[in-house]
């Protein structure tokens, strides 16, 4: 079994692989400064085909809705 460090580092890592540094910033930003509920969102909403971007803006997505709740 993995390390919570090794976990972060590894997701840090695929993330800014796919988005680059500036993206990748944006989206860990985006999804810890609003309320956001991931693994509810993720049981809705994550298809497995998905690129990191698309899974980027959806996420994005559903943060702004939830947002427009409050």
């Amino acid at each position: 079994m993995k390390t919570d460090t090794i976990v972060k580092q590894e997701g840090i890592n695929a993330l800014i692989s796919k988005l680059g540094y500036v993206d990748a910033e944006r989206f860990i930003v985006l999804i810890t400064k609003e309320p956001f509920d991931y693994t509810k969102w993720r049981e809705q909403s994550l298809d497995e085909g998905l690129s990191i971007r698309q899974l980027s803006q959806q996420a994005m997505a559903y943060s702004k809705n939830l947002q427009n709740q409050l």
